[in-house]
């Protein structure tokens, strides 16, 4: 036999990992590194960036990564450093200090549950607005002394890194996390294994490790379904955000919401308020539902009354597409074993996922969150509007604009994203207490007091900052690419530091409009060549892998940037994430945003750039839409003149170029003997003054406690006071209404004294009309109300209602109810009017929480 002369199976790699065991005097800082208080605090980012400057930027602004690889011999040098030593004693003493305040009692305890939150580009367990917000929202919470607890998903993957192929085609790339690399902790069990929780889903057990990210004094724990107990099936649950099929979104909403209330159990975390940041997390109130009625005892109308009481949903899409429906055979599939443990049946557990219960619907999780939730809103004044538009029909007897759903606009979370140079300037114009009262505007016009020149300066600055960036982003990216560096060179040496920066960075989605500059390319040509009045335009930002429309758009603006008369003059910046989204917000002068009335929730970017002196450039849709003031930015009107999109677009797009080049340019060129325009400047400062204060999530939250959090807390705690004695009250009258609603009847109806006419009632402008209603209510326990509901029909025969007015009960006679109502004539011309009946109790929170309504 001849003997072969080389043999080898494959190696099993393992890995190790070694690093330098940190000596005692720098062991703090890796407490530190986990918490991402460090992300907010320009002190703690500067200490690490200073322990090993090289190494901080190979480690991408990793605290975590950065001590795991530091060398002995920094080690060691950073130690002699008596000066840096005493700036790592000192930063660690004021973060001790900060985590030594504990939450403020009189606030109402929290409990968050959302699919992504965004802190840092460290963390990709984010894809956008909605991580963002949360993340921003969770900061806030710690800095205000709010008792929060978050509940989210650590992904392997988060959300995609994007890269722009040499043709212009936006390339998806999902990279692993290492999470022993990122700045979060693994919760462990009281005998020092790792945590798992055990999740049931309808046919097996789905099993989570447990993470926490330390957000400040904030928790956030987080599920991670990537782990050998569970099958190649279920492991991905956690693997992207956003990513699979309906049937994975189904999964991860389950683990979300039936898991993440397993998870607080098991943690041993009750909290006063559950806030569902969209529907994705509807499911937590199916298992809260099921604790109070297998553990406390409680009938299904019972426990319902509990959990609706503490229950808030925060709805973030304007459009019904963009809600989650779930069709009933994969819904049964997974959900089908609660109804029975509830007390109902199946058609009823499916019924409170439709706006119209007893169809053929899809089941939404924004419906059922909406019956399972005491409180919702939206997430901006015109926000709520469409809302209540949107949801209308839930509650058939009421018009949109009576509903309970209420608004709280979005703001951002100051200290992270204002820039270093503006949060120097605040601190040393404004009083000292001014990050504890972000929302008074008196502290803020202060800002007046700043000589322009100093402003002009600071905006340079960070121009300049932000095009040092974008010329070295793109000097990297044609080696990582492989893009003609000769192509790269030639955008890179037309970009000009003196023109005025416009920046548009956002997901590519179609309703965004980014293509709505591009609509005249020959009257844009002149707008950017214009050698009076430079401008460059820089847009940033990904497509949904599944969105080719988004794409498309993508690929058509890089194409248009590489023509010759758009080169340098249009950038596109690839990989839109946090760490890109800083610079921009307060590095462009104009921040643009052109959605498609009214489609834009609220958008936040642009209240970003707010906080840098940044002058916003927008329709008036979102939190522009009461955001804006006269000679503080430019607005495109919230009205539409035209049906068809196509003209719409057209018309915008003209008004922008106008806008352009009859405002904004000349304002901007309109300088003065000393090189910048005073005018600008004035901009600038009514726009920090006016606008910033209303628009951080300090006046976000405190909106949310003052609104929501207390009275749910007080109401909750009221009626599960005494072995919830008032909830099941409430539910024992509701139950009573409901089965003897018909019952009722209408003795009689008189208008001063006659008999009410059955077509219309006659009046002069303010005579007074005296309206009588008798009801007989048989044997219903409690009272009935009335309204006297006045509306009209406009040319396509749409409903609007003018005017509704309560009957007062004036006296009651065995069963019968006797009803008056005295009220003068406010409304000329002939209009229609109904008679509302209703069930009346005033344990209830709001009309919408036992919306019966019968018409007389």
């Amino acid at each position: 036999m001849k003997i072969k002369t080389s043999y080898s199976n494959h190696p099993s790699w393992k890995e190790v990992h070694t690093q330098v065991r940190l000596n005692k005097e720098l062991v703090p800082l890796e407490k530190l590194a986990r918490n991402l208080w460090w992300v907010w605090n320009l002190e703690a980012t500067d200490l690490f960036a200073e322990l090993d400057p090289q190494l901080w930027k190979e480690t991408g602004h990793n605290p975590v990564t950065l001590l795991q690889t530091l060398s002995y011999a920094r080690t060691e040098e950073i130690l002699k450093d008596k000066t840096l030593m005493a700036k790592v004693k000192s930063l660690c003493a004021k973060f001790d200090k900060y985590m030594s305040v504990k939450p403020d009692k009189k606030k109402p305890s929290v409990a968050y549950f959302s699919m992504e939150y965004g802190f840092t580009h460290v963390l990709k367990i984010y894809s956008g607005g909605l991580g963002v917000l949360a993340g921003d929202y969770l900061k806030e919470a710690s800095d205000s002394h709010v008792d929060l607890a978050g509940v989210g998903f650590l992904y392997r993957y988060g959300y995609f890194t994007q890269r722009i192929s040499p043709d212009g085609q936006q390339e998806a790339f999902y990279e692993a996390q290492n999470f022993n690399e990122l700045p979060i902790e693994q919760v462990m069990e009281e005998d020092g294994n790792p945590m798992i929780l055990a999740v049931p889903y309808h046919d097996r057990d789905v099993y989570a490790h447990v993470w926490r990210v330390n957000v400040g004094r904030v928790p956030l724990y987080l599920l991670d379904t990537d782990l050998d107990m569970n099958s190649e099936y279920d492991r991905p649950i956690t693997y992207q955000l956003y990513g699979g099929d309906w049937e994975n979104r189904m999964k991860q909403e389950y683990l979300l919401g039936i898991g993440g209330i397993l998870l607080l159990n098991k943690l041993g975390i009750k909290k006063e308020v559950y806030h569902c940041n969209e529907g994705h997390a509807a499911f937590i109130n199916v298992q809260r539902l099921l604790d109070l009625i297998e553990k406390e005892g409680l009938t299904f109308n019972q426990a319902l009354e509990i959990v609706r009481a503490s229950g808030l949903y925060t709805v973030h899409t304007p459009v019904p597409a963009g809600h989650d429906y779930f069709d009933e055979g994969l819904l049964g599939k997974y959900m089908g074993h609660f109804p029975e443990r509830l007390g109902i049946s199946w058609n009823e557990f499916v019924d409170m996922g439709r706006e119209n219960p007893g169809s053929n619907e899809k089941f939404s999780m924004s419906a059922f969150a909406l019956n399972t939730c005491q409180e919702a809103n939206g997430v901006s004044l015109l926000h709520g509007i469409v809302s209540r538009n949107m949801f209308h029909s839930m509650w058939k007897g009421y018009f949109p604009e009576e509903l309970h759903v209420g608004h709280v606009t979005n703001g951002v979370h100051l200290p992270t994203w204002t820039s270093r140079e503006c949060k120097a300037l605040y601190e040393k114009t404004f009083d000292e207490t001014f990050y504890e009262d972000q929302s008074n505007e008196d502290i803020w016009k202060k800002i007046y007091d700043v000589p322009d020149q100093e402003i002009w300066n600071l905006r340079l600055k960070l121009k300049r900052r932000l095009i040092d960036y974008v010329q070295e982003q793109m000097r990297e990216g044609w080696v990582k690419n492989q893009t003609n560096p000769k192509s790269i060179l030639n955008v890179i040496d037309k970009i000009n530091p003196d023109a005025l920066l416009v920046g548009f960075g956002r997901r590519f989605a179609t309703y965004k409009r980014a293509h709505l500059l591009f609509t005249d390319l020959e009257r844009l040509s002149r707008l950017v060549n214009n050698e009076k009045f430079p401008i460059q335009f820089i847009f940033t930002g990904k497509a949904h892998p599944a969105d080719g429309a988004g794409q498309g758009l993508i690929k058509h603006i890089i194409e248009i940037s590489r023509r010759p008369e758009f080169l340098g003059k249009i950038i596109f910046l690839e990989n839109y994430d946090m760490r890109l989204a800083k610079r921009l917000v307060s590095g462009v002068d104009i921040w643009l945003n052109t959605p498609t009335r009214p489609l834009e929730a609220s958008g936040t970017s642009g209240e970003k750039a707010e906080m840098n002196g940044v002058l916003n450039f927008s329709v008036l849709d979102g939190w522009w839409y009461e955001g804006y003031r006269e000679e503080a930015g430019w607005a495109l009107t919230d009205k539409r003149t035209y049906t068809n999109q196509a003209y719409q677009d057209e018309l915008d797009a003209a008004i922008i170029y106008s806008t352009f080049e009859n405002k904004i340019l000349p304002l901007y060129y309109a300088r003065n003997s000393k090189g910048y325009s005073p005018e600008w400047i004035q901009y600038v400062k009514n726009s920090i003054a006016k606008i910033a204060p209303h628009y951080t999530t300090k006046r976000m939250i405190d909106d949310y406690i003052n609104n929501f959090y207390t009275k749910q807390a007080a109401r909750s705690e009221k009626i599960s006071a005494d072995n919830y004695a008032k909830a099941k009250e409430i539910a024992a009258w509701k139950e009573d209404m409901a089965s003897k609603w018909d019952n009722f009847t209408v003795v009689s109806m008189k208008a001063n004294g006659e008999d009410m006419p059955q077509s219309m009632i006659s009046q002069l402008e303010g005579e007074s009309v005296i309206l009588e209603i008798v009801l007989d209510k048989k044997d219903m326990v409690g009272d009935l109300g009335i309204d006297y509901v006045v509306v009209d029909t406009d040319a396509d025969n749409n409903t609007k209602l003018l005017q509704t007015i309560p009957f007062q009960l004036s006296k009651t006679e065995g069963s019968k109810l006797y009803f008056t109502l005295k009220e003068p004539t406010t409304l000329i011309g002939t209009h229609k009017y109904a008679f509302r009946v209703y069930p009346s109790n005033k344990d209830l929170p709001h009309r919408m929480d036992f919306a019966y309504v019968r018409w007389i």
